[in-house]
């Protein structure tokens, strides 16, 4: 994917989110997906994240990338 319109969805989509969020938020970004859903993708590593302690960390870019590939 050109990589103008990678900065472009990035700099449109989610804007009201910060550049790191936690599941919660990830939950508010894809409102009809699944709790379970959504912990088999962060995972599996099919949307990048960070587990640090019992929370998970996932860059806004990531869920972007994720949503673009599919």
């Amino acid at each position: 994917m050109n990589e103008n319109v990678n900065k472009n969805y990035y700099g449109n989509l989610f804007k009201d989110f910060p550049d790191v969020v936690k599941v919660k938020e990830l939950k508010q970004m894809l409102p009809r997906m699944g709790k379970n859903k959504i912990y088999n993708l962060l995972k599996n590593k099919t949307i990048y994240s960070k587990k640090i302690g019992r929370d998970y960390y996932i860059p806004k870019v990531s869920i972007i990338k994720y949503l673009m590939e599919k």
